[in-house]
C-alpha cells in the first residue's frame, strides 16, 4: 500500500480528526495534498470554522524557530551576525547588570535551548503564567528573557524556550538593520514565491510563534532544506543548522532550533500538530498543519507514522 492510499485510509477510519491541512512533496512533485475542516484560531484569537483548501493560509505556531534559524543562517553567511560561538550578552549591551552569572552564555546556547535559564511552557499557551505569553507581555521581552534566573550551567541540558528564538530574532534584526519579517520577505519567502504573514507584538516580530503560511509554502521551505539551501541559505549552515547538537530524548535530539531523528527525519514543530518533516534518505518532505492545540497532537503524530514508515 502506498503513501496515499495509508495516508486516505487513516484519514476515513477518524483517527486524524483534527488534520487540517497535508502537503507530501517526494523527488521534488507533490504526491498527496489533503484538506480537511474544524474550528481553528490565530494565535489565540478564534476564527471560527474553517473548511481548509490549498490556498487557506494556517498558524505555523513554533515552526517559527525553525524559520528564523534559516534566516540566521543568511544573516550568519552575509557577516550581519554574530557566530554561533560569540558570548550572547555582548550583543545585548543595554544590559549590563544582568551579564554577572551569565558571562559563559554564548549564541549556540540560544540556537540549541540550553541557556540553563528558568523557563516554563508546560501550562497553555492562553496564561501569562506560560514563560512565553509573559515574555510578550513583558514591558521589554529581551530584558524578562536574560533576566530569568539561572538554574544550571549553560550547555547542559535542552530545556523548551520561546525566548531562544526571540533572542536569535533580535540578533537578526539588529544585524541587518532591518525587521525580521522585511529580511524574511527579501532574502527567504519572496525568492521562492511564498506570501507569508509574520504576526507581530507591539510591532515586533514574534520570532517564537508568530508565522503564517499555506501548507504548499511550508513545504517549499522543506525542499529548501533537502536540497541544501538552493544558493539562497548557505548549504554549510544547512549541514550545521541538522547537525544533532544536544539529546532530548531516547532517539530525539535538537540542533539549531531544528528537531532530529538521526538518520531517519528532521523537523520543526509547533503547538497544535503544526509541523515541517524532512526525510533526506526517502527525498520526502512533509507539510502538515492541525487544530490538535494544548493538547497531544494526535492528529499530526498519526500522519507522521504512516508517512513514515519503513
Amino acid at each position: 500500500m502506498g503513501i496515499a492510499e495509508r495516508i486516505d485510509e487513516l484519514l476515513s477510519s477518524g483517527k486524524a480528526p483534527n488534520l487540517h491541512g497535508l502537503v507530501v512533496v517526494q523527488d521534488g512533485q507533490i504526491v498527496l495534498e489533503r484538506y480537511g475542516a474544524g474550528d481553528d484560531f490565530r494565535l489565540n484569537d478564534p476564527i471560527g470554522h474553517v473548511t481548509f483548501d490549498a490556498g487557506t493560509p494556517h498558524d505555523l505556531r513554533s515552526v517559527t524557530k525553525s524559520v528564523v534559524a534559516l534566516l540566521y543562517g543568511i544573516a550568519l553567511g552575509d557577516g550581519l551576525v554574530p557566530s554561533p560561538d560569540d558570548g550572547l550578552l555582548a550583543h545585548f549591551p543595554q544590559y549590563p547588570e544582568l551579564a554577572e552569572g551569565r558571562e559563559r552564555l554564548t549564541v549556540e546556547h540560544a540556537l540549541t535551548m540550553t541557556l540553563g535559564l528558568e523557563w516554563d511552557e508546560s501550562v497553555p499557551y492562553t496564561s501569562s503564567a506560560n514563560s512565553e505569553i509573559a515574555m510578550e507581555e513583558a514591558p521589554d521581552r529581551y530584558r524578562y528573557i536574560l533576566s530569568r534566573p539561572v538554574i544550571e550551567e549553560p550547555g547542559k541540558r535542552w530545556l523548551y524556550c520561546g525566548g531562544a528564538a526571540a533572542l536569535i530574532g533580535r540578533l537578526i534584526a539588529d544585524g541587518v538593520k532591518a525587521p525580521l519579517e522585511e529580511f524574511a520577505r527579501e532574502r527567504l519567502f519572496g525568492p521562492l514565491g511564498i506570501d507569508a504573514e509574520w504576526m507581530t507584538y507591539r510591532g515586533v516580530a514574534m520570532a517564537a510563534s508568530g508565522l503564517r503560511m499555506r501548507p504548499r509554502d511550508l513545504a517549499e521551505l522543506g525542499r529548501l532544506v533537502l536540497e541544501g539551501g538552493r544558493g539562497l541559505v548557505p548549504e554549510s549552515w544547512i549541514g550545521e543548522m541538522l547537525r544533532s547538537r544536544v539529546r532530548i530524548d531516547d532517539g530525539f535530539e535538537y540542533g539549531y532550533q531544528w528537531y532530529i531523528t538521526p538518520g531517519r527525519w528532521v523537523a520543526a514543530h509547533g503547538n497544535g500538530g503544526q509541523a515541517l518533516v524532512v526525510a533526506p534518505d526517502r527525498r520526502l518532505v512533509a507539510a502538515l498543519t492541525a487544530g490538535d492545540y494544548n493538547s497531544d497532537q494526535a492528529s499530526t503524530s498519526a500522519v507522521m507514522e504512516e508517512l513514515l514508515k519503513d
